[in-house]
């Protein structure tokens, strides 16, 4: 009989890009946004959460399974199989995407940190920059991550202040299972942000890099041949995007109870600063002396650590993708001087994405906008997935069941159906 503990190591040995995905994708931006959308609408987009699931494992899914079939990035498959002008779209759209999201996130870094101590915006979000690009440059990312995948524990904040608040169990199940939709911009503007910061571009370029980092680090890929994997890896694989994302959606149901509860239920519909979406999670501590500023202290420590997890994440994606379009060598392997192209985008991105902080944004609104363009610039890339991933050329044995395409081509439905109806309310007024 074998040994539990052996068992258990086992178990989470198979945690990786899935894993590392799904923390990443609660970052900064996802907070807000689900704030916020159980500040406005109080349990009115539950249901999201519910919905979103089968969608963004079917399609993280696809993205990892074609980066292991492969061998490359998702710039390099578009490359190989489509014309450039198709492969140039993908890329700017990521590169875009990501560079918006992580000017977002580097001031949601400072904005909470000043939750705590009275330091000039400016001075934090350059402490930042500088901090972030240092340890992901000079420091190896599976150190780095599996580090920060413990602050990510600080999402568990939510959950537990769930089970300590008194709150309308039969009104949240039913919200959770009965969706509830209003045709007016705002409501659509919400959900497409909800959409954009769960199934994001940058998570499709990422996942499928990193599968191919796994290989490399397994010596299960050689220069100019395809991976020698077999079904073991492929389930390991899949096991390990379940989980992610089940971890990943279970963190969005909890903000969004808790910021119905907690704050559209004592009249707080608008998240505009930090302080106001640590409120959410007040109840926690509410017993404590000074709860106000532990509440902050828990909250700012979530965003922190996950900024610094999704930033690097954020950045890396858009260095993949540009880095295999263009021929350079790339990853997070290789030491500055084998790369200086790569760790060049990465640094040019998250500089670029500093000086947004500089021309007058909110903080926290930037947030949800950055969202709501994610959402919008997801749909021409999940059309792309959809079709590569069931490809038997490209795929061979391993290209999308019908059960899986058919969950990616209704992802894409879904997205651009969002996208679509927020432009449209927006026309009517």
């Amino acid at each position: 009989m074998k040994n539990p503990f052996v068992r258990v190591k086992k178990f989470f040995n198979i945690f990786g890009p899935g894993v590392i995905t799904g923390a990443a994708d609660d970052d900064p931006s996802g907070i807000a946004t689900y704030t916020q959308t159980g500040a406005k609408f109080g349990y009115g987009q539950l249901w999201t959460a519910i919905a979103m699931l089968p969608l963004m494992i079917a399609i993280q899914e696809a993205c990892a399974r074609i980066g292991a079939i492969t061998g490359h990035g998702l710039a390099t498959v578009i490359k190989a199989n489509y014309n450039k002008k198709v492969l140039y779209a993908a890329v700017l759209l990521v590169v875009v995407a990501n560079t918006i999201n992580i000017g977002a996130d580097i001031g949601a870094l400072a904005a909470a940190a000043q939750l705590l101590i009275p330091v000039n915006f400016v001075i934090l979000t350059l402490g930042f920059t500088v901090l972030i690009l240092v340890l992901e440059i000079f420091t190896s990312y599976r150190v780095y991550s599996r580090i920060l995948i413990w602050l990510a524990l600080s999402l568990l904040a939510y959950p537990l202040t769930l089970f300590i608040i008194n709150k309308p169990w039969p009104t949240i199940i039913s919200a959770t299972f009965l969706p509830h939709i209003e045709f007016n911009f705002e409501f659509f503007f919400i959900i497409t942000g909800i959409l954009g910061t769960t199934i994001s571009p940058y998570m499709f370029f990422w996942q499928a890099s990193q599968e191919v980092e796994e290989e490399k680090e397994h010596h299960l890929i050689s220069r100019g041949k395809k991976p020698k994997i077999g079904g073991k890896f492929i389930r390991n694989l899949r096991l390990d995007n379940f989980i992610g994302m089940i971890f990943s959606e279970f963190a969005t149901w909890s903000i969004i109870v808790v910021a119905a509860t907690v704050l559209h239920q004592n009249g707080i519909t608008n998240v505009t600063s930090a302080a106001d979406a640590a409120k959410a999670i007040e109840p926690l501590v509410q017993t404590f002396p000074y709860s106000g500023f532990l509440s902050k202290l828990i909250f700012a420590i979530g965003i922190i650590g996950l900024g610094l997890l999704g930033i690097p994440v954020l950045s890396g994606s858009a260095a993949y993708a540009l880095s295999e379009a263009f021929n350079m060598k790339e990853g997070l392997n290789l030491k500055l001087k084998k790369a200086y192209g790569f760790y060049g985008i990465i640094t040019i991105a998250t500089f670029i994405g500093l000086m947004i902080n500089f021309i007058g944004i909110n903080p926290i609104k930037a947030l949800v906008f950055t969202a709501v363009f994610n959402g919008v610039a997801s749909v021409p890339l999940l059309f792309l997935i959809a079709r590569i991933a069931r490809n038997r050329k490209i795929m061979g044995e391993y290209r999308s069941g019908w059960l899986s395409n058919t969950v990616v081509w209704i992802t894409f439905l879904v997205m651009l159906a969002s996208a679509v109806a927020m432009f449209y309310t927006l026309a009517r007024g």
